[in-house]
């Protein structure tokens, strides 16, 4: 009698966790867990320390951009195949590699939690492994990439500031956490500041003219002028120094859009001039030719004692849900 039961039961597991066509049914699966940008690397560790364990490294803990300290895309933590059961497999983030009997990579998504985006590389060889991980890196990086910005506004969502004074100002919403307070609110010039333990995350909205970046060629020079002439005036320091670009480094510049609109995306590090203050900024520039002007969204950290990645993170995630009116 036990056993029919057990084998009703277990008829009853497949048959509820499939769909008709005889698919997983991934509504099933429980909620997922782990920090902003974790990793969870599932390989052996025979290839974890070889060949493949450094490719695996070379792209996916590669420098964040744009930091004055060097930090990894991703903080990853590797296990054996085996012990990849249970919870082991509810991380939102997932990289599994191993060999097989073909060469094939996989993009999964919440495969065994929700929400969830893992990639399956396997291969019949080692060295066939480290050739389709520096081919697909690229891309799998994207992936978590859109994966982690859903994630961190979700987060966001969950308590929001009002901010009717944006819209009326600036003519955009922008979806912020309660933790940010307005510092600053003019026609001008709009200012959203939060408190760390030590330092603060800031964000900055500001109109230029259409005309101070001229074409692509000349973007980084136009944008670095933008902010050390504009921004800085705007931004108020202390014993009449200025908030300004960093020279050292030469920033990164991508292109991208916000709410459909075409933006320059700049990433580098900021230094309060003839003062020991710095860190790491983001900077999009969003072309608004229906009001004949480019509008600045940066967001800025002074956090001199902490790591700036999941700091900038969050940032960048606030700024990518700016919507124009």
């Amino acid at each position: 009698m036990r056993s029919t039961f057990v084998l009703l039961l277990s008829f009853l597991l497949v048959f509820t966790s499939c769909t008709d066509n005889g698919k997983k049914d991934k509504s099933l699966v429980p909620d997922s867990v782990g920090n902003i940008n974790s990793l969870q690397v599932i390989t052996p560790n025979d290839l974890w320390n070889g060949a493949t364990g450094e490719a695996i490294r070379k792209h996916f803990a590669a420098p964040a951009d744009g930091l004055p300290q060097d930090e990894p895309l991703f903080s990853m933590n590797q296990l054996q195949p085996e012990i990849f059961t249970g919870f082991a497999r509810s991380n939102r983030l997932f990289l599994y590699v191993t060999l097989g009997n073909d060469d094939k990579v996989t993009l999964a998504t919440n495969e065994y939690a929700k929400p969830q985006t893992g990639a399956i590389i396997k291969a019949t060889s080692e060295e066939k492994l480290v050739e389709l991980i520096n081919k697909n890196a690229d891309k799998i990086i994207e992936s978590f990439y859109k994966s982690e910005i859903k994630e961190r506004q979700r987060r966001t969502s969950i308590s929001l500031l009002k901010l009717d004074t944006l819209k009326s100002l600036m003519g955009i919403s922008l979806k912020v956490p309660t933790a940010y307070r307005i510092a600053k609110a003019t026609d001008e010039f709009f200012w959203l500041r939060k408190d760390l333990k030590d330092g603060t995350t800031n964000i900055l909205i500001y109109p230029v003219p259409l005309d101070m970046i001229k074409n692509d060629s000349t973007a980084v020079g136009d944008i670095i002028n933008i902010r050390d002439s504009i921004g800085s005036k705007l931004l108020p320091v202390e014993d009449d120094s200025a908030f300004i670009t960093e020279d050292a480094y030469a920033p990164y510049l991508f292109k991208t859009t916000i709410d459909g609109k075409f933006a320059y995306e700049t990433k580098g590090t900021w230094e309060v001039k003839d003062a020991w203050m710095g860190g790491p900024f983001i900077n999009y520039a969003v072309k608004d030719e229906k009001n004949n002007r480019y509008l600045i969204l940066e967001g800025f950290t002074y956090a001199p004692r902490a790591s700036k990645r999941d700091l900038q993170f969050e940032l960048e995630s606030i700024l990518n849900t700016a919507k124009f009116e």
